[in-house]
């Protein structure tokens, strides 16, 4: 083939920019194909293009073209003709990474990869393409810039009517034709919505770490309630998009916590972050002003910049990582409608701006808002419709199996320290902490650490610790026992106390129906206390004044 000195110029025109063809004048080279040779080496293959308005001698390229084989503008190259063995050289497959051509005209509109791959291949057919290719394709009235990532040639045995032999065999530069497929995958940290079966599934990072576990996280008790909440909030995300895709399947956007204090509603959700691979958890009552007129300003103002030690997000639409919104004491800012006598309005206000804000918020796979409260009866009801926070979860407390694993928890460190009394049974200390929340199971040991270590410490006319014996410090049964008859009492059950000034001097058993009454509310007392089917019993004492 003949070779020609040309230089190299801008495309004239900028239809002929995004037909990712060389251009040269009408009467210089009359091939289809040619190869551009830059250097020693440094080979690009192109289609080629006349137009009368390029200058004869130059050789005209778009500046993704340009790019792509290194060329400045006036740069000397060798252009020679170049033909194609179709046999080995058409196009089965191609794969092109694929983005917005200009940031500014990016938006999180769906765009189908199948009519993309049509349209892409109408435009290009019996076009040459070249793994790294870079190129400008006009769809649906947006420029996208193109990279091509891989060619597989069409298996030859096809060509000749024969089975396909099954082998993939990848090449480096190929031409195009109207059976070509064409797989788009989106580019790194693009926010382009690609929707279709022409793309690639998507490397998706999982929002679960792999290797986490509740005593890791130091929560226990909560297995249940942990397992709801992944079960709605949670499932249909690990699921690949294309499945969620298929069955038009709507995530979870909005989930309120309830529970009475203190049952680990907070330690819970901000411990999610060692489970869950999410954004910064952005807090948003934290952003509330004290001033009234400020009030508005957290539901309508974007999350503040995370601290340093959070990733920032560099991702944005429904490929980007997981972000959670919580709102803490949610009831403080979405009170109901009407109920603050006297006030200037500015909380129905703040209600109005979040229910928009919710029902704004796009169906996407990295957004979920969590609502914590120990009020729900104060929260308006037009936020717990479905589509808003639907999806109620409520934290109790924990039944005989969490109190082990809480209790396990809080004391693993002195257990593997050797600072736990062998004669200290969790098992023993779970039964006799019913109504215990996991902080006052935390507290029990604390307070059972602080009688071990009091009995190291010399109180003279100087506080000092005794090292000889504390050196061989551990905290024993009952130090434990000792926390709970003077420590630690819980929030929920009978009033110790009272019950016991109720019955000071006894229970008079004046006859058979005294007697009757007792006997049988000592067996509903162990059947509430033994049964894991009922343990809750209600009973009705009716009688005349």
């Amino acid at each position: 083939a003949l070779s020609q000195a040309m230089k190299a110029a801008r495309c004239p025109t900028d239809e002929l920019s995004i037909t990712n063809c060389a251009v040269v004048h009408e009467s210089d080279l009359k091939s289809i194909h040619v190869a551009v040779i830059t250097g020693p080496g440094q080979r690009y293959v192109f289609t080629l293009k006349s137009h009368h308005s390029v200058v004869p001698g130059t050789i005209a390229f778009s500046l993704p073209q340009r790019k792509w084989a290194g060329l400045s503008l006036g740069q000397d190259v060798q252009v020679e003709p170049f033909e194609f063995d179709k046999t080995k050289n058409s196009i089965g497959t191609m794969t092109i990474e694929v983005d917005f051509l200009q940031k500014k005209t990016a938006d999180s509109n769906p765009y189908d990869s199948d009519k993309m791959a049509t349209d892409f291949v109408g435009q290009f057919i019996s076009q040459s393409f070249s793994v790294g290719q870079q190129l400008v394709f006009s769809f649906a009235g947006k420029l996208f810039g193109l990279i091509v990532k891989g060619i597989e040639a069409v298996d030859p045995n096809i060509l000749k009517g024969d089975a396909t032999s099954g082998k993939q065999n990848k090449i480096l530069t190929g031409v195009s034709y109207q059976n070509t497929q064409v797989i788009f995958e989106k580019a790194e940290n693009s926010n382009l919505n690609l929707t279709g079966k022409s793309k690639t599934k998507q490397g998706r990072q999982s929002i679960i770490n792999p290797d986490w576990n509740f005593e890791k996280m130091g929560i226990g008790g909560l297995d249940r309630e942990f397992s709801d909440i992944f079960r709605r909030a949670f499932a249909s995300r690990v699921f690949p998009p294309d499945i969620v895709e298929q069955m038009e399947l709507s995530h979870v956007k909005c989930v309120p916590v309830e529970g009475k204090p203190p049952t680990f509603k907070s330690v819970m959700l901000n411990e999610l972050g060692s489970t869950m691979q999410f954004r910064y958890p952005h807090h948003g009552v934290e952003r509330g002003r004290e001033a009234v007129g400020d009030r508005e300003w957290p539901s309508r103002q974007p999350p503040p910049t995370p601290p340093s030690r959070h990733r920032r997000c560099d991702q944005c639409g429904v490929n980007s990582g997981l972000h959670i919104i919580i709102f803490d004491e949610i009831d403080a800012i979405c009170k109901q409608r009407g109920s603050m006598a006297g006030s200037t309005g500015v909380h129905d206000t703040v209600v109005n701006q979040l229910l928009s804000k919710i029902d704004g918020v796009e169906q996407l796979n990295n957004i979920l808002v969590i609502g914590m409260t120990n009020r729900p009866d104060l929260i308006d009801e037009a936020l717990l419709r479905p589509g808003r926070l639907e999806v109620k979860m409520e934290i109790g407390l924990p039944d005989n199996k969490g109190r082990i694993q809480i209790l396990n928890i809080h004391t693993a460190r002195m257990r593997d320290n050797g600072l736990l009394a062998s004669d200290v049974d969790v098992n023993e200390l779970a039964v006799e902490t019913k109504n215990f929340s996991g902080a006052e199971l935390e507290g029990l040991v604390r307070a059972a650490q602080s009688t071990a270590m009091n009995r190291h410490i010399k109180a003279t006319t100087k506080v000092e610790v005794d090292m000889e014996k504390a050196e061989r410090l551990q905290v024993t049964r009952e130090d434990f026992l000792g926390a709970l008859d003077s420590d630690i009492k819980p929030a929920f059950g009978t009033n110790t106390e009272d019950y016991q000034s109720y019955i000071m001097n006894g229970i008079v058993n004046w006859g058979e129906p005294v007697h009757r009454v007792l006997e049988d509310g000592d067996l509903l007392v162990q059947q509430a206390k033994m049964s894991e089917r009922t343990p809750l019993v209600s009973v009705l004492l009716a009688g005349t004044a």
